[in-house]
């Protein structure tokens, strides 16, 4: 039996250690100790820290293993990136995996390869409160400070006046591991986001989506929707993701975007070498009508992938998170959805007595919710009106 190893255990692991299991590949997961649901499916658990590539490394040899894979996360990449170089496996090499996992360098190879981008200046975390203040004046405000190896929001926060950079700067220190941060310019205009995949250097696709946003320190996505449209020519967002795939390397991987439509251009603002968490596989799925998990796994295992949609025409989604406005304990889950055809897919992660966080970022979330229609009006409706009759009593 073939061995698919998958780095990670979290809500956004378990439909690729599901799907790999049906399509009968022996699942090894990696991931450290904790409540986390994919090891209630995987037939081998490594407990090791995703980012400690030597280990697991290590592990991926032992096993002989044939595919390595991830999605909804970036701090496996690098390991990701190294197993697959130093075992000839399918998948993002070292170089391509450095560069994505860390922002600084993402942005350095975006200017190397003259992808639009927004501007930045490079700052270190022991730098004084005096020469941070004087940094920020001279670029022009609002500005975004951004932890350069975090992800899921984390570790980023705007700074819309003087006053807001202590805050900023702590939050960064609360997240980063390097000693080194990004102060980059705040782009006002219309942002969005993409699913994509490169195979054997072609571009197989690239998916637009909106996002609906939650207003934290910064914008957390906690839904998708498409068809997403935007008034100009969808190949220049095609040739800013060829450039920035070329220039940072990627092959044989998903690509999750993050966009923003200003000053007449687009500029890419991140991209990542997996899939997007919060139901975009789903999404695409929809979209297409194919298994966008399936074909993840299959290009990991080196089996080549047809990506041509099976749907004759396109499918219209939306989806969003459920999240909770209190941190405590579920005391009762109220769903009162009455039609099960109002949704394609209802999911909760937790049961009463079990603990939730307040809503801050992605992980967060207490489960999902995905509606189709005829339109993106139609499947809209049904998305607010299904979330008006969910709700959880939580005991602060």
């Amino acid at each position: 039996m073939k061995k698919l190893m998958i780095l990670g255990a979290g809500i956004y692991q378990v439909p690729l250690i599901k799907k790999a299991k049906e399509m009968g590949f022996m699942t090894i997961v990696i991931s450290i100790k904790g409540n986390y649901p994919g090891f209630n499916y995987a037939d081998t658990v490594y407990y090791i820290d995703t980012t400690d590539s030597a280990k697991v490394l290590e592990v991926a040899q032992k096993e002989n293993i044939d595919g390595i894979v991830t999605t909804g996360t970036d701090v496996a990449i690098a390991t990701l990136g190294l197993v697959c170089e130093k075992m000839g496996l399918p998948g993002i090499k070292s170089s391509a995996a450095t560069k994505v996992c860390d922002k600084k360098l993402m942005k350095e190879a975006f200017y190397q390869g003259m992808v639009n981008t927004a501007q930045y200046k490079e700052s270190a975390t022991n730098i004084s409160e005096y020469e941070l203040i004087n940094m920020c004046v001279k670029m022009q405000f609002p500005l975004v400070f951004k932890a350069v190896d975090s992800s899921g929001s984390r570790g980023i926060e705007i700074v819309k006046k003087k006053e807001d950079i202590s805050s900023a700067f702590n939050t960064v220190l609360s997240v980063t591991k390097q000693n080194y941060f990004i102060i980059e310019e705040f782009l006002n205009g219309q942002e969005f986001g993409a699913q994509a995949f490169v195979q054997n250097g072609k571009i197989e696709f690239v998916l637009p989506h909106g996002d609906y946003v939650f207003q934290s320190k910064t914008g957390v996505p906690i839904g998708h929707f498409v068809p997403y449209t935007i008034d100009m020519e969808s190949d220049l967002i095609t040739n800013e993701v060829v450039k920035a795939v070329k220039i940072l390397g990627l092959d044989n991987c998903a690509l999750n975007l993050d966009f923003i439509y200003a000053k007449n251009k687009i500029y890419v603002l991140e991209i990542g070498a997996r899939c997007g968490a919060t139901c975009l596989a789903e999404l695409v799925s929809i979209w297409y009508g194919f298994d966008y998990y399936e074909k993840i796994i299959e290009v990991a295992m080196g089996i080549p992938v047809d990506f041509s949609p099976k749907n004759t025409s396109r499918v219209p989604n939306a989806s969003k998170l459920l999240i909770s406005s209190n941190t405590g304990k579920i005391l009762n889950i109220n769903n009162s959805i009455k039609n099960i055809t109002d949704y394609y897919e209802l999911q909760f992660d937790y049961t009463m007595g079990d603990f939730v966080k307040k809503f801050s970022v992605g992980s967060d979330r207490i489960g999902h919710i995905i509606t189709v229609g005829k339109t993106l009006d139609e499947a809209e409706l049904k998305l607010n009106d299904c979330i008006k009759n969910i709700s959880f009593e939580i005991e602060e």
